[in-house]
């Protein structure tokens, strides 16, 4: 009967003994993959929202009032510098014209008449003089009747694409009446905003007087194939928003960008001795990113960093580390902060090859 609990108890702590040998040795054989940061030149390329504008898109409007009689152009017709465009009812200015015309050539006999007597000492010198005046006062009758007649012709001032029609045919205009718009697509002005923090790395660059190429990214996520310059940067900040636009022009040789087209700007921006580091050994807390960095002893610190800059698979930090420290690469979810951890480094450059990525 004393045989059996003894034969129990030897189970039991041949168990435990098991137990504790079996936890041993997985913690022994526990070890957590580590690196340290990479420091390399290197670029990345930021997206902005942007708007493209023609480089010429005006306002046609009806300079004298009267009937539309005849459009002689249709909607995203593409149509050449002078042609014409609108034909307002050009009768009641044809009529001015031709009386202006008439009383310039009264003016003109009365001065020849007048010329004869002065001649003869009849008249005055000063009536000779009222005559020519008259004379001329009528001309410029002509020439502004004869203005207002060619008003009644509307023409296109450049080359371009006309837009939408905004009357029809037997309309009554009144005068300054908006007609259409016109665009010229030769060229386009692209305008993206640049936050106020990203604006001093630009405009301090070494590189800021000469003129930066970028890309354009249309709506249907494919490039497009010219490469544009930034030429110019507003002079002040939108107090609202934090940001300060900037205007790119794209040649459009194609005719493929239109006015009012949205997209995105795409610009790469050099970074000089950039620490990187795997995305994948990062987490977030509250929209801030961390990292578990790892002491001599093997402890675990967990420490906020702020990300720069991204690439496929990478961040570039600027602040909370530094290029000696280690950084735990791999089982982040199996560690807290103040445990010790067993680990195993693995160089750098080794992780960055493992990741099939370059950093240039």
């Amino acid at each position: 009967m004393r045989r059996i609990p003894m034969i129990v108890g030897l189970f039991v702590i041949t168990g435990l003994t098991n137990c504790n040998h079996k936890k041993e040795s997985h913690k022994e054989e526990t070890q957590f993959l580590v690196t340290s940061p990479i420091v390399k030149d290197t670029s990345i390329t930021k997206d902005y929202v942007a708007q493209i504008h023609s480089i010429r898109h005006i306002e046609l409007r009806a300079l004298e009032k009267g009937y539309l009689k005849e459009i002689h152009v249709d909607e995203g017709q593409f149509v050449k510098k002078g042609q014409k465009m609108f034909n307002i009812m050009p009768n009641v200015y044809q009529a001015d014209l031709q009386k202006a015309e008439a009383e310039a050539k009264i003016a003109e006999i009365e001065l020849k008449n007048t010329q004869l007597l002065a001649d003869g000492n009849v008249v005055s010198e000063n009536e000779l003089s009222m005559a020519k005046a008259t004379l001329e006062k009528a001309k410029a009758e002509v020439a502004l009747a004869r203005t207002h007649l060619g008003f009644t012709d509307v023409r296109a001032p450049f080359d371009g694409i006309m837009n939408h029609l905004h009357v029809r045919e037997g309309s009554l205009l009144d005068e300054g009446e908006l007609l259409t718009t016109l665009s010229d697509n030769s060229e386009m002005w692209v305008y993206f905003n640049v936050p106020e923090a990203e604006y001093p790395d630009y405009i301090m660059s070494k590189d800021k007087d000469e003129k930066k190429s970028v890309g354009l990214l249309l709506a249907n996520n494919r490039q497009f194939n010219q490469i544009g310059i930034v030429q110019t940067i507003e002079g002040e900040f939108n107090n609202e928003t934090g940001n300060i636009a900037f205007r790119a022009t794209f040649p459009n040789p194609d005719k493929i960008l239109r006015h009012g087209e949205t997209g995105s700007i795409l610009m790469t921006i050099p970074f000089q001795n950039a620490l990187i580091i795997p995305q994948k050994a990062t987490f977030e807390v509250l929209d801030k990113k961390f990292v578990f960095v790892v002491d001599n002893q093997g402890k675990v610190n967990q420490r906020e960093i702020s990300v720069v800059g991204e690439l496929p698979d990478l961040f570039l930090v600027d602040k909370g580390l530094s290029e000696k420290e280690r950084i735990i690469l791999d089982g982040i979810r199996m560690v807290k902060d103040g445990d010790t951890i067993e680990t195993e480094f693995v160089e750098p450059n080794s992780v960055i090859g493992n990741l099939s990525l370059y950093a240039e």
